[in-house]
């Protein structure tokens, strides 16, 4: 699969290239940058500069290069500091551009970076593992955590062009490629049915032959919703959808403090309280709560928390969510599989009683 696709934004718009040729691509816009005088960066995940080190001088050659430990730990305000400086050493101006290599870290990290920079310069991204490559690389949200909540200092910030090169998927350990899939999930219950009947009959794995056309596909549905609501800003609906099980799941990234749970197995315990308060809230089906379950635990993802963490914190880290709208809470939900809607306002007791059904205590 050697294609592109337009995420149209206007004069901002962009191409998402695909497949092997994309390496070809980007190392010729690097040459050209060169030629023309602009001076180019380059942000990286550690593990993969070690792990991919002959693809990663294949794509970027001789560019300078940052290594970012991998992580959530790396979002944060001094890992920015260093990134800044790291840009600064490296003289580059407003003509510069910065190319972020990595997971969905990497990315929100060096795209908030490029996004403040002298007040703003171009970059690029090249995502590394499912979840960037299907979410995260894709629509311009830039990011670091605070101790207070999940992403709530960022930007937006559109890339120049995003490279997409499933290849790159080999050496993802088998963990990654699982909280990768809690995002393709996403998709398919929140507007792609189809999908979703897809992957619960036949579980996505590594090394899969569809894994190129599901990222593709995946990366379609973001980019219509990108270009309708770039700044997530409609009153109902929009790109405030594709939070789908995320308050939930930045609620336990946060209380557990960034590390017990990868950024997709927290979400996948969303998806799961999501569609419990679905049912509760706009009358989903109560067989949902067994579907939606089976297909998260097929890929390998967890639907309940591991360990009870306590309702008080985890209803507190959600009244720092970012979603938050003068004091209330939004949730995506579910009036069917396949059919998300955003609800404001919900109880808190309604919540709490998810949270128990998902091992809070």
């Amino acid at each position: 699969m050697e294609h592109s696709l337009t995420v149209k934004l206007g004069t901002r718009a962009y191409d998402i290239h695909f497949g092997a040729g994309a390496v070809g691509k980007l190392r010729t816009e690097m040459d050209g940058w060169r030629v023309a005088g602009r001076r180019v960066a380059v942000v990286i995940d550690a593990r993969v500069a070690a792990a991919r080190a002959a693809a990663v001088d294949a794509m970027v050659g001789e560019a300078p290069r940052l290594a970012v430990a991998a992580g959530e730990g790396s979002k944060s305000p001094g890992e920015l500091a260093r990134v800044w400086n790291f840009l600064a050493a490296e003289r580059l101006d407003r003509t510069s551009v910065v190319v972020a290599v990595g997971g969905g870290v990497v990315g929100d990290l060096a795209g908030f970076a490029a996004a403040s920079y002298l007040r703003g310069v171009a970059y690029v991204q090249v995502p590394t593992t499912l979840l960037a490559m299907v979410d995260s690389a894709v629509g311009g949200k830039t990011g670091l955590n605070l101790a207070a909540g999940k992403n709530l200092v960022g930007a937006f910030h559109q890339p120049q062009a995003v490279y997409v090169v499933p290849d790159l998927l080999a050496t993802l350990p088998a963990r990654e490629f699982a909280a990768g899939m809690a995002e393709v999930l996403k998709y398919g219950l929140l507007g792609d049915v189809g999908l979703w009947r897809e992957l619960v009959a036949v579980p996505l794995v590594p090394g899969d032959v569809r894994v190129a056309e599901v990222v593709r596909r995946c990366c379609a549905a973001k980019a219509r919703v990108v270009a309708e609501d770039e700044f997530e800003s409609a009153k109902e609906g929009g790109r405030a959808l594709l939070n789908l099980g995320h308050t939930f799941g930045h609620a336990v990234e946060q209380v557990t403090g960034y590390g017990a749970y990868l950024h997709g197995e927290a979400v996948a315990v969303g998806l799961v309280a999501a569609t419990r308060l679905s049912v509760a809230l706009v009358e989903l089906a109560a067989s949902a709560i067994n579907e939606v379950e089976a297909g998260v635990a097929a890929h390998g993802l967890p639907v309940r928390l591991r360990e009870p963490l306590a309702i008080e914190a985890l209803m507190a880290a959600m009244a720092h969510d970012k979603k938050v709208r003068a004091g209330r809470l939004r949730f995506v939900l579910l009036r069917a599989l396949g059919e998300a809607v955003t609800v404001d306002d919900v109880e808190a007791a309604v919540v709490e009683q998810v949270w128990r059904a998902v091992g809070a205590g």
